[in-house]
């Protein structure tokens, strides 16, 4: 899912969608909805869908992709929208070398507001080779 989320957000979400997801990059700190959440309703919608099929046709296949997407969307919901732009105030502290390196990541995604430059457009496993190196070093 990593890899799909990463091809997304750099050729799609900063290409053609690009007028939907620049409502993420208008500010950092997001404490209500914004158009971009569509995304969400969309990527729940799909896989409600593939764990239906999954159900009704018996096909584990099916079933494990609605699944694994619905897993992959709780996770990015609580760490991207929870801790990284810190919607539940809460949750904007950690000692956690990982997610701070992950935090930083995005922060550096979001120094231009603009389509292009940017850069890490990855959430947990595809980061800048910098923030992995700090992250085995300390």
């Amino acid at each position: 899912m990593e890899v799909i989320s990463w091809f997304l957000h750099k050729y799609i979400f900063h290409g053609p969608l690009w007028f939907i997801h620049k409502t993420h990059h208008i500010r950092t700190l997001h404490p209500s909805l914004e158009l971009n959440d569509i995304f969400s309703c969309i990527f729940a919608t799909i896989a409600i869908a593939f764990i239906y099929i999954g159900c009704v046709s018996y096909s584990p296949t099916y079933f494990s992709i609605g699944i694994g997407m619905t897993l992959y969307g709780l996770i990015y919901f609580l760490i991207h929208d929870g801790f990284i732009h810190h919607r539940y105030t809460s949750w904007n502290k950690t000692t956690n070398i990982y997610l701070r390196q992950i935090q930083r990541a995005h922060q550096r995604h979001h120094v231009f507001p603009f389509k292009a430059p940017s850069e890490e457009f990855g959430l947990f496993l595809i980061i800048g080779q910098k923030y992995w190196r700090e992250i085995f070093i300390k």
